[in-house]
């Protein structure tokens, strides 16, 4: 009997720990390394916010407001990294040792099982420091705007859901990354183009909506819709009681319709990948 997915998935999970675990002092330091990175970015922005009261005039992306959208960057970044960035990384070894004929062999699905190998579950730690963070910038607002708001069920699904479509719009960039290594026979650029393009979701997209930026708002928003990853989710919770206009609702269901796009053309580019791929026994 064939096992399902899930059951595939948690095994993966569970080995990647055990093989963590097996280097505990290795583990910690990465910990402490991701952290330290983190909170220099913190330290970074507490300095901006010293000087200024918003990232950009009337843009409503006050310091409360900005450390939810970090927060928001970091348990998007954290997940992608923890259960993502290691297997597309290790696509062109693959490749290139022949490995990735063993895995053409399993009774799986080959995408499934390539994507979801290993699990960097040091780089969780940032998804805690996320949280922490998400939930002070959170009761920071509700001490402070007038009258109190709470977090409520409708609040909270819209969050996660595009928390999810940010996830999948990464997972479509970087599964298409990684599938350029069966053509261009070894890619160890991955990494180097993650940060390249991750640059631009981390900063509020008004800041690009004049002036030379505008062209870059039309295309990593509209061509590659990079900046709709963590500017639709975060301003579901950092501006709850801003009047929502009509291009804010039209953002947040063409971030939505581009996932299950960018998911499909991303899977069409591997299932393409795959059919040109020449086995390293041949």
């Amino acid at each position: 009997m064939t096992p399902s997915y899930l059951s595939v998935f948690l095994a993966f999970a569970r080995n990647s720990l055990i093989r963590d675990m097996t280097f505990r002092g290795n583990f910690f330091l990465d910990c402490v390394s991701s952290l330290s990175w983190l909170l220099m970015n913190l330290g970074f922005y507490m300095l901006v916010f010293f000087h200024v009261r918003s990232i950009g005039v009337a843009t409503g992306w006050g310091k409360d407001e900005f450390y939810i959208f970090l927060a928001t960057t970091w348990i998007i970044n954290s997940i992608v990294q923890a259960f993502l960035m290691p297997n597309a990384q290790e696509f062109s070894e693959l490749i290139r040792t022949g490995g990735l004929d063993f895995t053409l062999l399993k009774p799986m699905d080959t995408q499934f099982l390539i994507s979801f190998r290993k699990v960097d579950w040091a780089s969780l730690s940032n998804l805690l420091m996320g949280i922490i963070i998400l939930v002070y910038g959170v009761s920071r607002l509700q001490a402070r705007v007038e009258p109190a708001w709470e977090w409520h069920p409708g609040m909270i699904a819209l969050y996660l859901v595009f928390i999810l479509c940010g996830i999948c719009l990464f997972y479509s960039l970087i599964i298409c990354l990684a599938a350029t290594s069966i053509w261009l026979g070894r890619n160890q650029s991955l990494y180097d183009f993650w940060f390249y393009i991750t640059n631009f979701s981390r900063y509020p997209m008004e800041i690009y909506q004049t002036g030379w930026g505008l062209p870059l708002w039309y295309i990593f928003t509209f061509v590659f819709p990079i900046l709709v990853i963590v500017n639709v989710p975060a301003r579901i919770v950092a501006q709850p009681l801003a009047p929502r206009q009509g291009w804010e609702w039209g953002l947040a269901a063409f971030a939505f319709v581009a996932t299950i796009a960018c998911l499909g053309i991303s899977r069409w580019i591997f299932q393409r990948a795959l059919r040109s791929y020449s086995s390293a026994s041949s």
